[in-house]
This record gives structure tokens, sequence and C-alpha cells, in this order.
């Protein structure tokens, strides 16, 4: 057994994980490189391995950074099959679409703007629509949770509840080779602990190796009891003091969890039912109606309320709001708004030109929710930027900004550490998914036994 790891190693994002043995090639994610503009020219590479010779995708849930390459993957010569859960098989589609009509825009942007330099247009999307749409073609049978499905003779894989978002799944590979079986366990991303919709993240009982994720290896989140009193807090006084309150989300799960948050903080009376509240993101509001298609992934509670006809991601006043010219029109209110739009890190989608309405207000407040990679706007926002630039412009940051790491989708330091830990018979663990001062941190807990940090192209003999 061979593993090889093609993404997210010493990174947070591009998960793309590659498995030889029993003469079958197994990918576990092919997921988009995103943040700054050397990330995108890693998305163009070569993936590092043909694509006409990859058996199986096994993809873990349906965030762009886990599966935003695979029409590339197929554009490129794919032509084996892809197995995830029915959730994320329905989010995946909503991403991908969604994603490669974005990059059409932003090649007919760039276009534009050469032939006005007068230089010449070689402008071209990643893949387009068509592409997105065809590599639907490839996606095959339809896991559920702790049930084996068979990829070879004496070769299966098991999807096990990940707690990260709908769908999200944990996957354990075993192979029968020379009269033992070997056994490894890629984490996918996993879910924070005590969050409303979702489950806990549940892991088989042993593994060989492991390959997990290290996002947020180096630090403690929060309470989401802390985090929920803080957001109301910074709601309540922005619109005391007649400004809008900005939160860029995520458009699968985050803007789900909020939803439940503002819905709930109504009801006890801790937010005004006056309060407008826009979801301004047509994903968003896909994902939300997807959201609701499948109780097999949600808490008994929220699964509960939905069997009761009582909708917990319905806060009254909410508008959702697909059409673009309705999204701009929100930008003639002044106040009393809480505006929630994608993309979750600023790095595109209609969040930006909200930031750009109201960022400069003394007023105004900007929440964040969930994690920023390096190079994003929300991240040089986070980290205490003067200004930041949309749109070709210089924007002073005079707004409240807000991090709220409580409402994070990824386990913190303890919670990975606990949910590996309850993992018997590992012999290494490799950990991805994260930025290099959070993998060492992680990996010094991770004591008396094989640590490895690989990274990008490295390869190993299991």
């Amino acid at each position: 057994m061979k593993l090889s790891f093609h993404g997210a190693a010493r990174a947070v994002t591009g998960s793309c994980h590659l498995v030889e043995c029993l003469n079958q090639r197994i990918l576990i994610d092919c997921g988009l490189f995103q943040g700054n503009r050397d990330l995108v020219e890693e998305n163009v590479a070569a993936f590092g391995f043909d694509p006409a010779t990859i058996d199986y995708v096994l993809l873990t849930h349906a965030h762009l950074d886990h599966c935003g390459r695979i029409p590339l993957l197929a554009k490129r010569g794919f032509r084996g099959e892809v197995i995830t859960t029915a959730a994320t098989r329905e989010l995946a589609r909503l991403v991908l679409v969604d994603t490669a009509h974005l990059q059409e825009e932003d090649a007919q942007r760039r276009a534009r703007q050469r032939r006005r330099r007068g230089e010449e247009d070689a402008s071209q999307p990643l893949y387009n629509v068509v592409d997105a749409l065809d590599c639907f073609d490839r996606f095959g049978r339809t896991a559920e949770y702790g049930q084996p499905l068979q990829l070879a003779e004496e070769l299966r894989a098991t999807f096990f509840d990940a707690g990260h978002i709908l769908g999200s799944a944990s996957i354990l590979i075993e192979a029968a080779e020379r009269g033992s079986t070997r056994s490894v366990l890629f984490s996918g991303d996993l879910g924070n602990a005590g969050r409303p919709l979702l489950r806990l993240p549940s892991p088989p009982a042993r593994a060989d190796i492991v390959v997990m994720e290290s996002t947020y290896g180096d630090r403690r989140h929060r309470s989401l009891k802390d985090s929920i009193e803080e957001l109301y807090g910074a709601i309540s006084s922005t619109l005391a003091r007649g400004g809008n309150v900005i939160i860029p989300t995520f458009a699968l799960e985050r803007a789900q969890e909020i939803l439940y948050v503002l819905n709930q903080g109504v009801e006890r009376s801790r937010l005004p039912p006056t309060m407008q509240i826009f979801l301004d993101s047509p994903m968003a509001i896909s994902a939300t109606e997807i959201f609701k298609r499948h109780s097999e992934c949600l808490s008994s509670e929220a699964a509960s309320m939905f069997r009761e006809g009582r909708d917990p991601l319905q806060p009254a006043n909410l508008r959702l709001v697909r059409e673009s010219a309705d999204s701009v029109a929100i930008n003639r209110i002044t106040g009393g708004a809480v505006i929630m739009a994608g993309s979750g890190m600023g790095t595109g989608g209609r969040v930006r030109h909200h930031l750009r309405h109201n960022i400069w207000r003394n007023e105004s407040a900007v929440v964040f929710v969930g994690y920023a990679a390096s190079g994003t706007i929300a991240r040089q926002i986070i980290d205490g930027a003067k200004s930041v630039r949309l749109f070709g412009e210089d924007i002073a940051v005079r707004s409240a900004i807000y991090t709220i790491n409580g409402f994070s989708a990824h386990a913190d330091q303890q919670e990975l550490l606990a949910w590996r830990r309850a993992i018997e018979g590992c012999e290494a663990t490799f950990l991805v998914h994260g930025e290099e001062l959070a993998m060492q941190a992680l990996a010094a807990h991770l004591e008396g036994q094989r640590v490895e940090l690989p990274r990008l192209g490295d390869g190993f003999d299991l």
C-alpha cells in the first residue's frame, strides 16, 4: 500500500491524497487551492499523477477545497467512479456548477480588461459549467455511514460521520494483502462538538494509519454558548447605533447554523423581532433546501423539529436574495439589517459589495464566524488592516470587527486529539489540511507514535 499527497500538505486547501493498493488507485478528495494568486496557479498545474489512471475518487464532503477540482480531473481524463454520501452528492453539484459559473465570469472579466489594454486575450476558466455537469456522469454508488462498499476483491471503503457539514465523512480503506489486512483512515474535516444541527464525529474503532486534518491544531475554540452570546451582543449594539451587520458566510453549514442561532435569538427575545435578515447567497439558499431533505445527517433535536413542521432555519423577517438586482438594492439600507453573504473568506461573491458599502462606516460591524486562510480579504481584516482593496479601490476599515471562532465547523485541538485517541492500533499519523504551525502544535501532543507532516508530492510506502 502506497500513500502520496497532492494537496493540503502543510497548507489548508486543495485536499487530495492518493492511495495505491491491489492494483487500484484511489483518490481521497480532489479540492481547489484557495487564497492568493500563487494558489490559483497551483490549480492550473498538473495533478502530480495521471487522472486517467485513477479508479475511484472517494469524496469526504462538498466544500470547494475538497471537491473543487473534480471537473478538472474529469476534463483531463478521469473515467473512474466518484463515491460519496447522498447529501454530499447534492451539495457538490450545487457547489461545482456555481464555481464553474463564477470562473466563466472571472475569465470574461479578465478578457475585457486585457482587450482594453490592447493585450492578447488568453483568459480561460479552469473549467466551465458544461465541464462541471459532465463530471457528474462519474458519480456512481452512494455511501451510507457505517456500511462497507466493495471497491475490488479484498478492498473496501467505509464512510463514517465526520460531523463537519451535511453529509461529511471520514473514510476507512481496508485492503487484504499477503495474508494480512492493512487499513488507512482519512479524517476528512472533523466537526466541532456541541453544534445544534449535526451529530458528533463518529470514528471507527481502529486503523493502522490515520491521515487527519489539523486546521485548528494549535488552539481551543471558545464555547458555542459564549460565541452565541457574543454574536447577539455584536448584533444588538450595532443595530442600536444605526448600523448594519455584515456576516461573511460559507454557504454550506455556517449559513444554516447562523440562521438557526438568529431564529433562537428572536424566539427567546435576545434579538429584536423587527430586524431585517438577508441571506444574500443563491448557493446558501439552495443548500438550506438540501439540508431539509437529509434528516439522516442531523442531530436528533434538529431532525425532530423538521418532522414536527417547525423550521428552525426560518427566523422572522428573513429575506432570501437570489437575484443580483435585489442584492444591489440591499446596499441602500443604511441601518437595522443583518446581511449574510458569501464568500466566507471574502475572496469573491456578493459579500465584497456589502463590505465595500459598510466597512468604512463607524456604525456598522463585520462579524467573521469561520476560518480565514492566509492571503484572503477576511484574514487581512482580522489581522488589523487599516484598509482593504475591493474592486480596485482602497477602502478604509472603520467598522467594528468581530472574530467569533466558536462557530467553526472544524474541531479544535482538544477535539482533534480526542478523536485521534479514540482510534486503536494506529502505527502512524499523517497531519494534513493545516498551516505548518498548527500542524507542529498538534504533533507535539501526539506522543509515543510516528507523526508525519508531509509536503506536496511526498509519497510513503505503508
